[in-house]
């Protein structure tokens, strides 16, 4: 049977499904880069074993955990997706592909450690090169790479959505407002963001055994091989830190400090509203989710803060709890 109450309870509820809008193309781009990825990986670890070159083994080997990097984006995506309206994820899904980047960088990190011990090792104790052959691998490498790249910056940076605007009052005096709203806007989608990182990691370490190659087949610059392995390092865990450093705010729950002053000045600026606590985080590629207890006086209803809220397009979830003081 139903009542007002129950009337009121259905109006209210809605879905929390914050993933991107290009979720699905980005998920299909990462496929085809992980098939592309995973067979120039066995090409360049043959080669490098046959030809004997430690870029073309570093990068081979590079390449075989960026496979495996890239398919744990993909497995991110193809989870999040299916998991969207699974209420047990109380904010949605849209925080997986941050899981999915924080774990990337992880080994992105490695990946620059171990080569970086081999190339070291190989500058200790040199090692015949077939330059010729060599090249021709990495070039073809490098070639893999960039299509790969151009994959996946290809992907869009927005999301859409749709809006929901609940409230109720309670008889004393506190009131609690949700707002459900998805706006046009930038993204970040760190788990797109690791595939890309990824492959541009393996696009530089192309990049420099090619340049160590031909330097060592034309001028005998045979040391060029390893140390260029060491660069590639150095760059790669830059990025690696990079990464983990923005995937793991997000997943503590970090604000945005611009953010927060933004609300803040859209809250308070009136000089009729505080804000007595304040929990802003992001929940999807590019939506926040903020809970808010404000004072305000009699005259301000939650029609007026939810209007005051409007321009501030990154929230996607809004609670608010409102106490009435007398003026």
């Amino acid at each position: 049977m139903n009542t007002p109450m129950t009337n009121a309870a259905d109006a209210l509820r809605h879905e929390h499904v914050f993933l991107g809008r290009d979720h699905d193309r980005n998920a299909r781009r990462t496929l085809w880069v992980v098939a592309l990825t995973a067979v120039m990986m066995v090409g360049e670890i043959i080669a490098g074993v046959v030809y004997g070159s430690m870029a073309l083994l570093a990068d081979g080997f590079h390449m075989a955990t960026h496979a495996g990097a890239l398919t744990v984006a993909a497995v991110a995506y193809a989870f999040a997706k299916r998991n969207a309206r699974n209420p047990r994820y109380t904010f949605g899904t849209g925080k997986v592909g941050d899981l999915a980047g924080f774990a990337s960088a992880l080994v992105l990190g490695i990946v620059a450690l171990a080569i970086a011990v081999e190339s070291a090792q190989r500058l200790i104790s040199p090692s015949i090169v077939a330059f010729d052959q060599a090249i021709i691998v990495a070039a073809i490498g490098l070639l893999v790479n960039l299509v790969s790249a151009a994959l996946l910056a290809g992907s869009g940076h927005h999301h859409h959505g749709h809006h929901h605007h609940h409230g109720h009052d309670h008889h004393h005096h506190d009131v609690h407002d949700h707002h459900h709203d998805h706006h046009h806007g930038p993204s970040t989608d760190n788990n797109l963001r690791a595939a890309y990182l990824h492959v541009l990691a393996d696009a530089l370490t192309s990049v420099l055994a090619i340049v160590a190659l031909v330097a060592g087949k034309y001028a005998g610059w045979t040391f060029l091989d390893p140390a260029m392995g060491i660069v590639g390092a150095i760059v790669i865990a830059r990025w690696s830190w990079g990464l983990m450093r923005d995937s793991a705010g997000i997943l503590l729950d970090t604000a945005d400090p611009h953010l927060v002053e933004e609300i803040r000045e859209q809250i308070e600026g009136p000089g009729d509203t505080r804000i007595a606590d304040l929990h802003v985080w992001r929940i999807g590629p590019d939506a926040h989710a903020a809970i808010l207890t404000v004072t305000v006086n009699v005259d301000v209803d939650l029609v007026t803060i939810r209007e005051r809220l409007k321009p501030v397009h990154e929230l996607a979830h809004i609670t608010v709890e409102r106490h009435t003081v007398d003026a």
